[in-house]
């Protein structure tokens, strides 16, 4: 493996020696410094202004990714692996961002943060949402609580759903169907299939915005067979989504928006890896059912903006599994409430100067129904109050501060302050930024870990801080773009799970350090080529399913006015992963080989404006690979699809 990691390292520097790269990434538009981002301040801001790297993926890119999930898109962004999404659609998704977990990921829907409250970890599930309903993301690495609250520690997705057209009528429909395989197996007909469509417009003071998704596969096992001469029955999954959106312009300083979706998820799944072979459980179904409703008004006045992010989030899980030991089908079902109130204003104290302050409401509350025990929503709650203050300087002659301070008020462990700096310099001599921070984070405890038959009232958050620093360069007018960025982390107060059969905060500190590289270059209007590297080290406690290196690459050629090419190259390095022996009773540590993937994807403007038709084949090579040990990867498949507007 070790040979392996010099010839792709090798590749790497050969790449970055080449500068044959693209200015605006089909894998992210990742280094464009002439976009406007909203991650580090909450407004609009122009990037050269900003002190972080923030990858901004368009509605361009996302046109490139057709047939794509929201998961395997992020997967190509620097610093991001997001585990699972190579797997079966039914199969859990994890996020490891520079050495961390779930929980230290905040997830973010048009500004509003997204959780489930009733689970263990409080993090979202990406598979209830479609590409599609997706206009634009922002990935904004570091700690960040201080804008942002709890969870986010490690990194701020922040994912921007479509809106509402110029034309007082519009429409878009979509559909797409592909082959489902494994490495193993070669099956012709279509089992992965997605549908949907759109209806928008704007018309005086209004504007509207409503569509409709569906998505089904099936065709592989969520368990891999331990060998050939079984085949496992195949895992279906299955998904539906609404989503309304109506905006009223009272005036030229008012606006009115309300949204709501509902987002259906049901899929069959096997049994937890334990190495007997008894994994494949044709009885176990699950179903996600997620309503989310919100009021978010904008009031614009001469010297700032104020803005009000409400929501109403309610998820509800069940689970039909099987119990070897009793024979039995059992019945699981959690149902769970999170309320959102973000109110923030900004205030230009001069050009150069702006201030944000705010205060965040969140409660949650759940309950469940179990074999094992039943949790009553009564007792399992609390809220959070949080007031902060962020400043932002931004100068004519190059020099950026961003600096600010949180108060996080909880009902059941009290008070904490988390806070952060972050300086840039943007030379005007020659074309070179410099940016550095220091921020800190907290992940406060889950309801299940607070207030479960293993829950801990005593429990604290964790702790997380940050240091980073790095540089941005832009050469040949701006065609060739490449960074550098350096992070360490410390971790305190980590929440696990004792001998007891409790959650406990453990003593110590985990440290996780790495470096994220991204180079860019238009060699011409035609041909551009993206890639990025990613080198992650953590200590032992953490260094499970993170890869310590992994590359990214991607080349876009415009063929003719009307056609366009993409391939892709991904490659992931081994990584840890441990499963609980059913043999021996007792914890296996085992080490996933790394993997490289190759993709493609033609695009073709069939009637201009109107009608677009597309083609991919993903792990060109069927590659046969491990996410997860014990579980299915998707093979070599293709897909074919056709994008309408009217």
């Amino acid at each position: 493996m070790n040979n392996k990691i010099v010839r792709i390292s090798a590749l790497f520097v050969l790449m970055t020696n080449c500068v044959f790269a693209q200015q605006k990434d089909s894998n992210a538009s990742e280094t464009q410094l002439d976009e406007v981002v909203i991650s580090d301040s909450k407004f609009a801001l122009a990037k050269e202004k900003s002190g972080k790297v923030i990858t901004k993926i368009t509605s361009a890119d996302l046109k490139m990714k057709q047939g794509q999930s929201v998961a395997t898109i992020l997967n190509s962004v620097a610093g991001v692996e997001i585990n699972g999404g190579q797997s079966a659609a039914g199969k859990n998704l994890g996020y490891y961002i520079r050495g961390g977990k779930s929980n230290q990921v905040l997830i973010l829907i048009d500004g509003i943060p997204v959780t489930d409250a009733s689970g263990i970890s409080l993090e979202y599930d990406l598979r209830l949402l479609p590409a599609e309903q997706v206009e634009s993301i922002e990935i904004m690495k570091g700690a960040s609580s201080t804008l942002y609250g709890t969870g986010a520690a490690t990194a701020v997705i922040n994912i921007t759903l479509k809106r509402s057209g110029k034309k007082a009528i519009q429409g878009n429909g979509y559909m797409n169907v592909g082959t489902y395989n494994t490495a193993s197996t070669s099956k012709t007909i279509p089992q992965d299939y997605n549908q949907g469509f759109s209806v928008n417009g704007n018309a005086k003071k209004l504007n509207y915005f409503a569509s409709l998704n569906s998505t089904a596969t099936t065709g592989i096992s969520q368990i891999a067979e331990p060998n050939e001469s079984l085949s496992y029955e195949a895992d279906r999954f299955s998904r539906i989504n609404y989503l309304g959106k109506i905006g009223y312009k009272v005036s030229d300083k008012l606006t009115l928006d309300f949204f709501g979706n509902y987002d259906k998820v049901e899929n069959d799944y096997d049994g937890g890896f334990d190495n007997t072979g008894a994994n494949d459980i044709s009885q176990n179904h699950s179903k996600s059912e997620q309503s989310r409703f919100g009021f978010l008004p904008k009031f614009k006045y001469n010297k700032g903006e104020l803005v009000l992010n409400s929501s109403y989030n309610q998820i509800g899980r069940s689970y039909d599994e099987f119990d070897s030991y009793s024979g039995t089908v059992g019945y699981s079902k959690y149902d769970s409430r999170n309320v959102n109130v973000d109110a923030f204003n900004k205030y230009e104290i001069t050009n150069s100067l702006f201030v944000v302050t705010g205060a965040q409401y969140q409660f949650f509350d759940m309950n469940s129904i179990t074999p094992y025990g039943n949790i009553a929503k009564e007792s399992t709650k609390f809220n959070m109050i949080d007031p902060y203050l962020t400043g932002v300087f931004t100068s004519d002659f190059g020099l950026n501060v961003n600096a600010g301070a949180r108060l996080n008020i909880h009902s059941e462990y009290g008070n904490q302050l988390v806070y952060n700096v972050n300086p840039s310099y943007d030379f005007k001599a020659f074309p070179l930024k410099v940016l550095a921070s220091y921020s800190t984070a907290f992940v406060t405890p889950s309801l299940y870990q607070l207030f479960s038959p293993y829950g801990n009232t005593a429990l604290t958050p964790e702790k997380n801080t940050t240091v980073e620093a790095g540089f941005e360069t832009r050469l040949l007018d701006k065609k060739i773009i490449f960074s550098v960025v350096g992070f360490y982390r410390e971790q305190t107060n980590f929440i696990g799970f004792s001998s007891a059969y409790k959650y406990i905060n453990i003593d110590g500190t985990n440290k996780a350090k790495g470096v994220e590289t991204q180079i860019s270059f238009a060699l011409s209007e035609k041909l551009k080529w993206n890639s990025n590297y990613t080198f992650t080290q953590v200590d032992k406690a953490l260094d499970r399913l993170i890869p310590k290196h992994k590359v990214n690459s991607s080349l876009d050629y415009q063929i003719a006015t009307r056609t366009t090419f993409n391939v892709n190259y991904q490659y992931v390095d081994g990584r840890n992963d441990a499963f609980f022996d059913g043999n021996t009773y007792g914890t296996q540590n085992v080490v996933l080989g790394s993997y490289q993937l190759v993709n493609a994807s033609l695009n073709y403007e069939l009637i201009k404006g109107i009608l677009n038709i597309f083609g991919t084949a993903t792990n060109i090579l069927n590659e046969e690979f491990v996410e997860n040990v014990g579980y299915n990867t998707l093979g070599r498949n293709f897909k074919l699809g056709l994008n309408l507007k009217l």
